[in-house]
């Protein structure tokens, strides 16, 4: 996670809500309404279910309480108001406690189509309708309790599972392959770059073969690991998750998919 960041996260009154300025209203609905044309066809079945039960305004951010209602009745998650940038430990914890953490800013029109770091947008739009599914949330949950007890050198390994899952994870169905990874459904471009493009590699989700490859979080993915259904994730959350951990340790990282990131001149 970045060491710091360009954006504060808006503060809850008395009444537990936020009042956000038109213009962040504004900026919500016009992601929202690009996406939304976007997903059919193209998110999967259970994130589109969910998208349905959170049934998110378009026209204003909504309140974190809106979406509680309904994460506690399907699956017993809830969002977690967070700094625009928290700790691994932080991060780990509420994952474990079922809190998923939403820092409460939206990115500026400057960074419109991408930002590095996850905004109630990416957070909310991208990541919580499937916790509205029990398979998501219980591999989502397993996940952060891993995290809490993993050591520093073994979180890294981790956070490759995360990212080519949780973040960006594709699924085959039987109408064809579709997302499921909270990264590729809050951003246009790699919605269609992630199905439709010729250059990325699909392949399909061997869980040691993930831990080993590395990733670069500011580029269109080379590599989309592929799951066959969301009950996939169930299995994966209760593998020794960590034993395999310990097997990409013992047969080392994959060479990068990418060039390595220019260094900006001092």
């Amino acid at each position: 996670m970045a060491k710091s960041s360009n954006y504060t996260s808006r503060p809850m009154g008395p009444d537990g809500n936020i009042d956000w300025p038109a213009e962040e209203n504004q900026i919500w609905q016009e992601l929202v309404e690009r996406q939304l044309k976007l997903l059919p066809g193209r998110a999967c079945d259970a994130y589109m279910e969910g998208l349905e039960l959170l049934d998110l305004p378009k026209d204003r951010i909504p309140q974190l309480e809106e979406i509680n209602a309904v994460l506690r009745r399907e699956t017993g998650w809830e969002v977690a108001q967070v700094p625009a940038l928290i700790n691994f430990d932080e991060f780990f914890r509420l994952l474990a406690n079922k809190r998923f953490p939403v820092a409460t800013f939206i990115r500026t029109r400057e960074e419109f189509d991408y930002l590095q770091e996850p905004d109630i947008f990416h957070e909310i739009f991208g990541h919580c309708p499937l916790l509205t599914n029990p398979a998501f949330a219980h591999f989502t949950q397993t996940y952060g309790k891993l995290g809490l007890a993993a050591s520093k050198e073994d979180r890294v390994y981790l956070a490759r599972l995360y990212w080519f899952t949780v973040e960006f994870g594709l699924m085959n169905t039987t109408d064809g392959l579709r997302i499921y990874g909270g990264g590729i459904l809050s951003s246009p471009g790699e919605t269609l770059y992630a199905l439709e493009s010729e250059q990325p590699e699909r392949v399909a989700l061997d869980p040691v073969e993930v831990l080993r490859t590395p990733y670069r979080i500011d580029i269109m993915q080379p590599i989309y690991y592929v799951i066959d259904g969301m009950d996939k994730l169930f299995e994966l959350a209760d593998m020794d998750i960590m034993s395999l951990v310990e097997k990409a340790k013992a047969l080392g990282l994959h060479a990068p998919k990418f060039p390595p990131k220019e260094k900006m001149a001092s």
